[in-house]
């Protein structure tokens, strides 16, 4: 319970899942909350001279299960994960916290809905103006603005983040102007200083200046971007190569709707609970991509009318092209959602059926570039020519991966044979031990002359052969004797003791071997994200 308590202190304000074997474990307050949520047993356990303590918990294998309804109830949870395999420690096994899941930031697709955006949100005033900052972590997508504190309002109220970040001393105001409609974290106020701001956006780009993005006179936007970067940092999410880009939110782009008139239009959700809304009935989209644009494109319409016939030219063409949109919308359907695809390969929490799936999106967005740059239409040529081939990608996946790869990479089954030599001859150890144990008992047998060989395994000596003292002057000299019996002694050879240790290691070695293999493999598809995202 020591360790526990270092742990959790260091995380104030979060329920902790406290890896224990095959168990994530609460303790204390937070088992209370968790058994409430999650509607699991609360028990007691003995703490010392301290007495009992409050425990609940869950199977491993279950967090996808258990996470989201953790999240969805407003709290903030804290991972901590074994560090170390326990069967290679004496002491206690070391353990830290590797992610840190609010509901504005997590990586888990469980914990949002797949056809909406899951955004965090920073907001910052000076002098009657206000910066605001969009991150999606599941999707890559940053954005700022800035103006009057209305049209912030406006813009907030219209997006709707999952999570807003603001200062301590803001905290009252917020309160005052949105009540208890969106969640909200305060932080200290030097997470919104202006030249920490613009350090924190610089690293996280590797750029000297945002002026490339056109931000660099957005002075409180940028602000409220680095408390974001520094949040995301902060929550153990480090890994943000997909996050590679800002956009800028323009006023005078959009036809600007507040939400009073989104809800009593009924455009994203209807008043009664039969009732049907706009989003409804326009979104036809056929994956998560398109729904979430879908969705963008109603509550932020356009004001540039040659932005607006570009978009009708489209949809004019498709309609009248039917071999066309029914061919795109047979590929559309094998993309699925791409976008969040890639951010799990950025964020290292894509599994390998996942990768099998983005090899195949890929492949049909070749399909699709090939089709949309063959039309008459210039937006529709446009967009296929913006279109990336990602062929070394695909082959990279295509080469390792076997098709039929599993979920978890620990059940094995990964990688294909020939990408590895050492799991080749593990997986065919695992696989062939019995043909190889005859083989080499029939050998020896036909080396030696002993006729009647035998080969066996017991818990003390592992496998052996038995030569009955009839043979026994014909064992090698190489042999090792390890047992005498009545009527026969029992013998071990460097290369049986040699395949018995491998035979023993050969699942945790494969399961070894694959994990390793699998976070190298992601490693280098992490070098595609951008290529993907353009």
């Amino acid at each position: 319970m020591k360790q526990y308590g270092e742990i959790k202190a260091k995380h104030p304000g979060t329920l902790l899942l406290f890896r224990v074997g095959d168990f994530y474990e609460t303790f204390g307050e937070d088992a209370v909350k968790a058994a409430q949520i999650l509607d699991i047993v609360l028990t007691k356990r003995k703490n010392g001279a301290a007495g009992a303590v409050e425990l609940a918990g869950f199977p491993h294998h279950s967090i996808d299960t258990y996470l989201p309804k953790l999240v969805r109830a407003g709290q903030r949870v804290a991972v901590c994960e074994q560090l170390e395999d326990p069967k290679k420690t004496k002491s206690i096994v070391k353990r830290g916290v590797t992610e840190l899941i609010t509901p504005g930031v997590s990586s888990n697709d469980k914990t949002f809905d797949s056809r909406s955006n899951n955004f965090l949100a920073s907001i910052f005033e000076q002098n009657k103006q206000m910066g605001v900052a969009f991150a999606d972590l599941s999707t890559g997508e940053f954005m700022v603005a800035e103006g009057s504190l209305d049209y912030i309002e406006r813009l907030v109220k219209s997006i709707n983040p999952s999570e807003i970040l603001l200062s301590k001393a803001y905290r009252e105001k917020f309160e005052r102007i949105y009540g208890e409609e969106y969640y909200s974290y305060p932080l200290d106020k030097w997470f919104f200083e202006k030249e920490y701001a613009r350090e924190q956006l610089n690293r996280h780009f590797d750029i000297e200046s945002l002026r490339g993005f056109g931000i660099d006179h957005m002075e409180l936007a940028t602000i409220a971007a680095g408390s974001i970067v520094h949040y995301l940092n902060q929550t153990h999410h480090t890994n943000l190569e997909h996050i590679n880009s800002i956009k800028r939110i323009d006023e005078q782009d959009f036809v600007w709707i507040d939400s009073f008139t989104i809800r009593n239009l009924e455009i994203l959700s209807s008043n009664h609970p039969t009732g049907i809304s706009l989003l409804d009935v326009v979104d036809k989209t056929i994956s998560p991509m398109g729904s979430r644009l879908m969705k963008n494109w109603l509550i932020l319409p356009l004001l540039d009318v040659e932005e607006i016939n570009e978009r009708l030219k489209t949809v004019e063409y498709l309609i009248t092209d039917k071999k066309l949109y029914e061919s795109l919308w047979d590929q559309i359907k094998e993309v699925g959602d791409l976008e969040r695809l890639i951010s799990k390969v950025a964020l290292r929490r894509i599994n390998p059926k996942e990768l099998i799936q983005l090899s195949r999106a890929l492949k049909s967005i070749a399909v699709i570039k090939q089709q949309c740059e063959r039309v008459e239409c210039r937006p529709i040529e446009k967009f296929g020519s913006n279109l990336h081939l990602c062929n070394e990608l695909i082959q990279l996946i295509d080469d390792n991966l076997s098709e039929d790869a599993p979920v978890h990479v620990h059940k094995g089954g990964v990688f294909k044979l020939g990408v590895n030599a050492e799991l080749d001859e593990y997986l065919s150890i695992s696989k062939n031990s019995k043909d190889y144990l005859l083989n080499l008992k029939n050998e020896e047998a036909e080396k030696t002359g002993i006729s009647s060989l035998k080969l066996a395994f017991n818990n003390v000596f592992g496998y052996y052969l038995e030569v009955t003292h009839t043979h026994k002057d014909k064992v090698p000299e190489e042999w090792i004797r390890k047992q005498t019996l009545v009527s026969a002694e029992r013998y071990i050879t460097p290369e049986l003791k040699e395949f018995e240790e491998k035979i023993l290691a050969a699942d945790d070695k494969i399961s070894e071997i694959e994990q390793q293999l699998y976070i190298e493999l992601v490693e280098k598809l992490s070098v595609y994200i951008t290529q993907v995202q353009q």
